[in-house]
C-alpha cells in the first residue's frame, strides 16, 4: 500500500488530502507550521500529525508539498533526499535558480517530481487543448486569458500576517497568481521566447503589482496575452479563455470559478456552436490527484511535468522583471 504524506495543512492542503481519499493510497499524516490545522485535518481522516519533516519522510512513499512558496525549495529537497515520489504546489520555487535544482535532484534519485499546476485539470480547459490537439481551429496564433480574483487571505499560522502579500514569500500575484495562465499559453502554444509585462497597484496598496498584463512570444509565432489580478471585491472570482488559430477560434467568456461553456466559432461555418463536454463529475483538484497516483504508481504519462513547472516560474519572473524595467525580457530557456 502507497503511503502518503501531506507538508501543509491549510487550503491547499486539505484540498489534496480531498483528493487523496478518492485514490487507493493511504493518507499517513500531516506535517504543518500551524499544528493546530494539522490536528484538524489528521483527525478529519483519522491519521497522525508528524512532529518534524524528517518523522514523516520516514513514514511515507509519497510527499505531497502543499506548504507555503517560500518553504517549496527546503521541502522538496529534504523529501528529494530521502528518495520520495513528490508533488508540489505551484509555483515550483521563488527562484529560477532553486527550481533547475530540485528537478535535478529528484532526476538524480529517479524520483517522480510533479507540479500542481491544476488549471490543466479544468474541464472547459482541458477540452479547449483537446479541441487544439485535434485541429479545430488550425494552428494556434494568439491566445487570450484572464483570472482575476480579490486579494487572498488565507494565512499559515495563528495571527501571521497575510503572506501571500510579501513578495519574498509568495513572489506576488504574477508568480503566484498568473503562473497558473502561462502555464496553460505555453501547453497550448508551445515555448515562450520573450515577455513583455506591465503592472499596477488596484485596491491593495500593500501589495505591488496587484493587477498584470503580460505579452509572452511564443517560439511558433503565437503570441499569449494573459491577464491578471488581485484587484476584485472579496467574493469576486473571473476567469476567461479565447484561443484563435488560422481555421477558427476557440472561446469561454468571462464566467465566475464554476465551469462555463466553450464555442467553436470557424471560418468556413457562420454559426457558433456549443464545443460537446461531459458534466463536471468531481473537483479538478480531485482530477489532478487521481492522475498523480496513476503517473506514481500505475507509470502513466504526466500531464504536467517538473520541467513544466519550471518553464512557468520561468516566465513568470520574466514578466516581474519587465513590469519593472519597462522592457522585453527574453527567458534563458530560449537563449
Amino acid at each position: 500500500m502507497v503511503k502518503v504524506g501531506l507538508v501543509g495543512a491549510g487550503l491547499m492542503g486539505s484540498t489534496h488530502a480531498a483528493g487523496w481519499a478518492q485514490t487507493p493510497a493511504t493518507l499517513a499524516g500531516f506535517y504543518a507550521l500551524n499544528r493546530a490545522q494539522a490536528e484538524a485535518q489528521a483527525a478529519l481522516y483519522g491519521c497522525q500529525v508528524y512532529d518534524s519533516l524528517d518523522a514523516l519522510l520516514n513514514d511515507v512513499d509519497i510527499v505531497d508539498v502543499c506548504s507555503p512558496t517560500d518553504y517549496h525549495y527546503e521541502h522538496v529537497m529534504a523529501a528529494a533526499n530521502a528518495g520520495k515520489h513528490i508533488i508540489c504546489e505551484k509555483p515550483i520555487a521563488l527562484t529560477n535558480a532553486h527550481a533547475r535544482e530540485m528537478v535535478a535532484a529528484c532526476k538524480a534519485r529517479s524520483t517522480h517530481f510533479l507540479i500542481a499546476h491544476v488549471v490543466r485539470f479544468f474541464p472547459e480547459y482541458e477540452l479547449a487543448k483537446t479541441t487544439v490537439a485535434r485541429g479545430d481551429i488550425g494552428d494556434p496564433a494568439v491566445v487570450r486569458l484572464t483570472r482575476c480574483s480579490a486579494v487572498p487571505k488565507w494565512t499559515t499560522v495563528e495571527g501571521a500576517t497575510n503572506w501571500f502579500l510579501d513578495p519574498a514569500k509568495s513572489g506576488g500575484m504574477m508568480v503566484d497568481l498568473m503562473i497558473h495562465d502561462f502555464d496553460y499559453a505555453r501547453w497550448i502554444a508551445g515555448d515562450v521566447v520573450s515577455v513583455y509585462a506591465r503592472s499596477a497597484r488596484g485596491q491593495n496598496p500593500d501589495a505591488a503589482g496587484d493587477y498584470g498584463i503580460a505579452i509572452l512570444t511564443h517560439a511558433s509565432g503565437a503570441i499569449s496575452n494573459v491577464e491578471g489580478g488581485w484587484c476584485y471585491p472579496q467574493g469576486m472570482f473571473r476567469t476567461a479563455l479565447e484561443i484563435a488559430g488560422s481555421a477558427g477560434v476557440i472561446e469561454q467568456p468571462v464566467g465566475s470559478a464554476t465551469a462555463v461553456n466553450l464555442y467553436l466559432h470557424q471560418t468556413d461555418d457562420t454559426a457558433s456552436v456549443p464545443v460537446p463536454r461531459s458534466p463536471l463529475a468531481e473537483s479538478p483538484y480531485v482530477t489532478e490527484i487521481k492522475h498523480f497516483y496513476d503517473v506514481i504508481v500505475n507509470g502513466a504519462t504526466p500531464r504536467v511535468t517538473a520541467e513544466d513547472g519550471l518553464r512557468a516560474l520561468e516566465i513568470a519572473l520574466a514578466a516581474v522583471e519587465s513590469a519593472k524595467t519597462g522592457r522585453p525580457v527574453k527567458l534563458e530557456s530560449a537563449s
